[in-house]
């Protein structure tokens, strides 16, 4: 890869992804919201170009573009936290803008097309996830997700370009959202207020952002046309675990509101990625733990916040 477009880039997956870029000399230009705050974010270096157009004006950069791209990274997506997840007519747009989004790759030169989809679409299974589990999305978001998914690998071949889908599931880091289990918990224990938890009984696989933003380069560099994969660490752990690390990095003293809250109607018990696929194809393996991935969240959120 030469040159990369990516949208939606300034959260954790798209700053590290594009840290990623500019490390192996590869040019990049960030479509960002107009005006957004989160600009500031991407990093400043001449690799790096940053273009301000929303999701609903996408169809208009080749208007703002005079380059031809290898790859494009489609981020972008409204509404994903809370009960955003079920505004219907904003969900279906964002169908629109990945469509829009392919349309536009094909139009700048790229060869390949890489979605960011989200376990969300596999809904509640047991089991390690991959491209053959069932999917029965739960929520707006999920159902989306899949049919943003399933529609533009149609489109991409129709354009002759190469289509992959990702389905990430739980990425922590610098710039997450402030919203996550992860950065609520840092930021409550930092200001020595007590979080509150369900029991933590879940297993969860949480990957760090400079792991996922590895997965996407590889995958860019090296996936295979039509796959889907699921990007994460391959392992599990009960989320109390994953709290009391938290917790251990920050103040051992500190108590933890582990079963205050009740578990959610449709609470997800299991969750992990099968990233067989990613080692075999594109030769992708962790490089952080939780331990050493938290403590480099902690320290930039100590420095950033």
């Amino acid at each position: 890869m030469k040159r990369v477009i990516i949208t939606g880039p300034t959260g954790a997956i798209g700053i590290a992804l594009i840290q990623k870029l500019i490390n192996e000399n590869t040019q990049v230009t960030a479509v960002c919201r107009a005006g957004s705050q989160r600009i500031k974010r991407i990093p400043l270096n001449p690799l790096v170009k940053i273009v301000e157009c929303s999701l609903a004006e996408i169809c208009n950069l080749p208007k703002l573009l005079n380059e031809k791209y290898d790859v494009f990274y489609h981020f972008g997506w409204d509404g994903t936290f809370g009960n955003s997840r079920n505004n219907m007519h904003a969900q279906n747009l964002n169908v629109k803008y990945t469509l829009d989004a392919v349309e536009i790759a094909s139009e700048l030169g790229c060869h390949t097309f890489i979605g960011a989809g989200s376990q969300a679409e596999y809904g509640r299974f047991e089991g390690k996830l991959n491209d053959k589990s069932p999917t029965n999305p739960e929520n707006g978001y999920g159902i989306a997700k899949l049919c943003a998914g399933q529609m533009s690998r149609i489109l991409c071949k129709q354009k002759n370009m190469k289509h992959i889908w990702t389905r990430i599931l739980s990425v922590y880091g610098p710039f997450d959202g402030d919203k996550t289990m992860i950065m609520s918990t840092i930021d409550k224990l930092l200001n020595h207020e007590k979080p509150e938890f369900t029991k933590g009984e879940q297993k969860w696989d949480y990957l760090y952002s400079e792991d996922a933003a590895l997965a996407m380069y590889l995958l860019g560099e090296k996936g295979i046309d039509g796959k889907i994969y699921c990007i994460g660490g391959g392992v599990v752990r009960p989320l109390y675990e994953y709290i009391e690390m938290i917790r251990d990095n920050i103040d051992k003293n500190a108590e933890l509101g582990l079963g205050d809250i009740p578990y959610g109607e449709k609470q997800v018990m299991y969750l992990c990625a099968d990233i067989s696929d990613l080692k075999e194809d594109v030769g992708f393996l962790p490089e952080y733990s939780f331990q050493n991935g938290i403590i480099k969240t902690i320290e930039w959120y100590k420095q950033n916040k």
